[in-house]
């Protein structure tokens, strides 16, 4: 983990309220699929935890939604040369055994840009079949990127663009054919509820929680979370990537 200032290459919408932010470390920085920063924001206390989608030396590419004052401030207040204070690589990610050759992964909205990463990694020597549901055709983003998956299915939920459905019923309708040994996934809670209720113990599977973060180092407790059998974790230190079983997503 490392604090630096970072400088802003760019900083660009790609859909409907969702931008791509692109900055250059003053040091390359070695990340794993699935871990994330936090950006800090002029005029904000709080740093923003973003997902790392893709990561090549000192080049870190993150997306986010504007949602609220600090992201519509890091939306049109960040632009090529600015400097942004950034704290990374946090968390776990994902990690697939060597035995693990049939990957299905499977996104929900923002959800997405954590796994963009893991099809970046492991596309090349595992086989990527990849679900991604979207509210609608103009939430569509990071085609390019997903389309590295050896089979891509685009779900939304008007039917404006690729299938009319979810991205979880999507899986379940391929899953006999593609047998995956491991399933990885990240969206809203509803969504993984739908994949808990659908795969839970019958295949191997691991979740990216997404939930509010205070410091991303696990020592404000922001982000605790709830695990079967009543125990609790910090989203930023103990995850955010954990075993479907673990995690209770009733809360």
């Amino acid at each position: 983990m490392i604090e630096t200032r970072a400088t802003v290459l760019e900083n660009v919408r790609i859909a409907e309220n969702i931008y791509s932010l692109t900055f250059a470390t003053e040091q390359p920085v070695p990340v794993r699929p699935g871990q994330f920063c936090m950006l800090g924001v002029t005029g904000f206390p709080l740093r923003r935890p973003l997902a790392i989608c893709m990561a090549e030396g000192e080049r870190i590419t993150v997306c986010y939604q504007v949602k609220g004052r600090g992201t519509e401030m890091l939306a049109r207040g960040y632009q090529r040369g600015h400097t942004i204070p950034v704290l990374l690589p946090l968390g776990n990610g994902f990690f697939v055994r060597q035995e693990e050759k049939k990957v299905a992964v499977v996104g929900g909205g923002v959800g997405v840009f954590p796994l963009v990463s893991v099809i970046r990694a492991y596309a090349q020597e595992k086989e990527i079949f990849s679900y991604v549901g979207f509210r609608t055709r103009a939430a569509v983003c990071m085609q390019y990127e997903l389309q590295r998956s050896k089979e891509l299915t685009v779900t939304t939920d008007d039917g404006s663009f690729g299938k009319r459905g979810t991205a979880v019923q999507a899986l379940m309708e391929n899953i006999g054919r593609v047998k995956p040994d491991v399933i990885l996934s990240c969206g809203p809670l509803p969504m993984l509820r739908a994949l808990k209720n659908a795969v839970g113990g019958k295949i191997p599977a691991f979740v990216s929680l997404e939930e509010r973060m205070g410091c991303g180092v696990g020592a404000c407790l922001v982000c605790v979370c709830s695990l079967s059998g009543g125990a609790h974790a910090r989203v930023c230190k103990d995850g955010p990537v954990f075993d479907l079983t673990e995690v209770d997503l009733n809360g």
